[in-house]
């Protein structure tokens, strides 16, 4: 496959201009919802020419054509990033477009919650190939080439999972921890290249779909809090850290609260939240569900997700038929003959 181009190309593409993007090749994984799809709007906007990679193609189609509305070249590569071979194809297939790629972020990432001993073993092991793995095959096929091209930015989108652990998230921590670990491993085998830069995100948890794609186990169903970070900031930390890079950065004040929190007292923490989470079991398993682990992710593809507060079908339905009442009731009373 050969991408053409309608633009000027930079006499010298080996150098990177701070603070602009325009026309720079990015590849962002798990691009089709969630924090993924933000970024992708985010760096579409920015002129920047994006190679967006996920497993659901239709989901993926969606995501280009959002970028291309607004202006960007985009094309969309299928992509399950535990395989490494797939992840290859990505490199192979975004280095058809101007010969480099300037900025790759790691973001395709699965959750499973609930408890350890009830999540089958093949979601265990899938959520450690997507996170853990995923991240180190993205690292390992974009590495040779920013160090070919002497420059180049590799932004690991880690979560504050990587500082603390996600209670009833035995295999997402476990990921999580192991991504901060390879990060700041590969900071220092990059520390002789002064324009390759391996960043780290930490954010909080996110106010976007991934919660409603996850796999529950054990009658864990819960949403997310009303307040949640937005997807749209940390799509927008990840644009500053292409132009401005640096080893990591915590994208909003929970996620550095709760570090600081975690560091002071984790045994408290942890005990607390995972109390708190166990209120939410059910001795029943009506609503488990393997989620994305082991599939594409399934409608909703967008950028939020559901909250605590975002009434759902049924409640509007609830709320709809009360109000039929009520009204009914009104009615009834205002035509009531009266004595």
């Amino acid at each position: 496959m050969v991408y053409s181009l309608n633009f000027i190309q930079f006499q010298n593409e080996n150098i990177m201009i701070s603070n602009n993007l325009i026309n720079k090749t990015v590849v962002i994984t798990g691009a089709s919802s969630g924090v993924g799809l933000a970024a992708a709007e985010a760096f579409a906007q920015e002129g920047c020419n994006l190679v967006l990679a996920a497993r659901g193609k239709e989901a993926l189609e969606n995501a280009v054509e959002i970028c291309q509305t607004l202006g960007a070249f985009a094309v969309g590569i299928p992509t399950d990033v535990s395989d490494f071979k797939d992840v290859e194809h990505l490199t192979e297939e975004a280095l058809k477009i101007s010969g480099t790629i300037d900025v790759w972020v790691n973001n395709a990432g699965v959750m499973a919650t609930g408890r350890y001993e009830e999540t089958p073993i093949e979601v265990i092991d899938q959520v450690i190939k997507t996170n853990l793995l995923g991240y180190m095959h993205g690292a390992r096929s974009i590495l040779p080439i920013f160090k070919k091209q002497k420059y180049g930015v590799l932004i690991n989108n880690i979560s504050i999972g990587g500082w603390m652990p996600a209670p009833y998230g035995t295999a997402y921590s476990a990921s999580k921890y192991g991504i901060r670990g390879m990060t700041e491993c590969l900071q220092g085998e990059v520390s002789d290249e002064p324009d390759i830069h391996i960043c780290g995100l930490y954010p909080s948890i996110q106010k976007s779909t991934g919660n409603m794609h996850s796999a529950k186990y054990s009658g864990l169903d819960f949403k997310i809090p009303p307040t949640a970070s937005d997807p749209k900031k940390i799509a927008s930390a990840m644009v500053e850290m292409a132009k401005n890079p640096q080893k990591s950065k915590f994208t909003d004040f929970s996620s550095l609260m709760m570090k600081g929190m975690y560091s002071i007292m984790p045994k408290p923490l942890i005990n607390t939240t995972s109390a708190a989470l166990r209120l939410l079991m059910k001795e029943d398993s009506e609503t488990d569900t393997d989620g994305n682990i082991l599939t594409p992710s399934k409608n909703p593809m967008r950028i939020y997700g559901e909250t605590m507060l975002t009434p759902t079908k049924k409640s509007k339905n609830l709320l709809i038929t009360g109000l039929g009442i009520a009204a009914l009731i009104f009615i009834s009373r205002q035509l009531r003959p009266k004595a």
